[in-house]
């Protein structure tokens, strides 16, 4: 997803971008662009070409396919966040940025960082938080200030959450899609949306929920095997509070947002992503600058990380691991709409200094200019 934002984002500012993504066998099975464009919420078209990849070779050969296929078209620089890229194309002299979530991993992964900022190659270094900047210029002597090194937290289309409607119109625009009991107009929805894996909260959701049996809790996206986990957890539980969508393509994604009266993230003190590993002191999750941008109360963690964007003038901060400070903070704010929309309109504000174009155009500022 967030690859995509920013292919997108780079497009816009005028860059010519081609994106090169891991292949699949069965040419019959390629998304169109329509598609593409749905799942992932773009409006501006750029070429996406799929290069072999075999999963016995763990991205190695995906990585020398794409440094071969940047250098037969004449690219000015090769952007990735693939390590074995990254690192390859700067050893050959090929102008690269890398762009960096998580502190190296593994065995192989402080070699081929190590390899990438040696290299001639090595332009750019991009970073989502200040935490993980500092991590990576202790651990591996890597610049932490600018030119070389970006410090950009994730973004969000503005223009996908122009003129957000009402809750209640939101819910409308959904009938068939979701419940009857999301449609009422007099319903108080706490809405989460985004990945269920391991750290997101969702336990702690669930412990609220059994608390605030007059609050429903809206629960958007998720890979199906942990919908389906999740789905059971919550019967077993008896929870009736709950509604789960299951995947919802990043297109329509504002609809369900604006459906809640106040969106929640409740990250824990370790997070998995997808990979595996602790994210948790780097995070920079895009749902942030979409609830931002949703113009929506949010109540969320109180990660040190998670400061670097909120603060108590556009989001309430809980203990993470505190299920009735939650219960109590969403009692609150359901009692209080004044308090709720102060924080939702600046909330909106903040969101933009966060967009996917000022992002793009912050990376590549002065590019020439940047050496490790």
């Amino acid at each position: 997803m967030q690859v995509m934002k920013m292919a997108q984002a780079l497009g816009l500012s005028g860059h010519s971008i081609r994106l090169a993504v891991p292949g699949i066998d069965d040419a019959s099975e390629l998304p169109s662009w329509d598609e593409l464009a749905h799942q992932y919420g773009l409006e501006y078209a750029f070429p996406v070409e799929w290069l072999p990849a075999r999963s016995q070779f763990r991205r190695y050969d995906y990585g020398l396919h794409a440094v071969r296929w940047a250098r037969s078209w004449g690219a000015d620089v090769l952007y990735t966040r693939l390590p074995q890229a990254a690192a390859l194309a700067s050893l050959l002299g090929m102008p690269a940025i890398c762009e960096v979530h998580d502190y190296p991993q593994g065995r192989m992964g402080p070699l081929l960082f190590r390899a990438f900022l040696k290299g001639r190659g090595a332009r750019r270094l991009v970073v989502i938080t200040r935490p993980l900047a500092l991590e990576l210029s202790r651990g591996f002597g890597a610049p932490g200030s600018p030119p070389f090194t970006i410090i950009a937290p994730d973004g969000v289309d503005l223009a996908r959450y122009a003129q957000i409607p009402s809750p209640d119109v939101a819910r409308q625009r959904l009938a068939g899609f979701l419940p009857e009991q999301v449609l009422q107009e007099d319903q108080f929805i706490a809405g989460y949306t985004g990945n269920l894996y391991e750290g997101r909260g969702i336990s702690l959701l669930l412990d609220i929920a059994v608390c605030l049996p007059e609050v429903l809790f809206l629960i958007a996206g998720g890979e199906p095997q942990d919908v389906d986990r999740l789905q059971n957890d919550v019967k077993s539980r008896g929870l009736e509070n709950i509604i789960l969508t299951g995947f919802v393509p990043n297109a329509a994604l504002p609809s369900y947002q604006a459906a809640c009266n106040t969106l929640l993230m409740p990250y824990q003190t370790r997070v998995a992503a997808s990979s595996g590993g602790n994210i948790a002191p780097y995070l920079s999750p895009m749902k942030l600058f979409e609830y931002l941008a949703c113009e929506r109360p949010i109540l969320s963690s109180d990660l040190p990380v998670l400061r670097e964007v909120l603060n108590q003038e556009n989001a309430i901060l809980l203990p993470p691991h505190d299920v009735y400070a939650w219960v109590e903070a969403l009692q609150s704010l359901r009692a209080d709409p004044e308090r709720a929309a102060k924080l939702a309109i600046q909330a909106r504000r903040d969101a933009g200094l966060y967009t996917w174009s000022s992002r793009a155009e912050l990376i590549l500022a002065d590019l020439e200019d940047s050496h490790a």
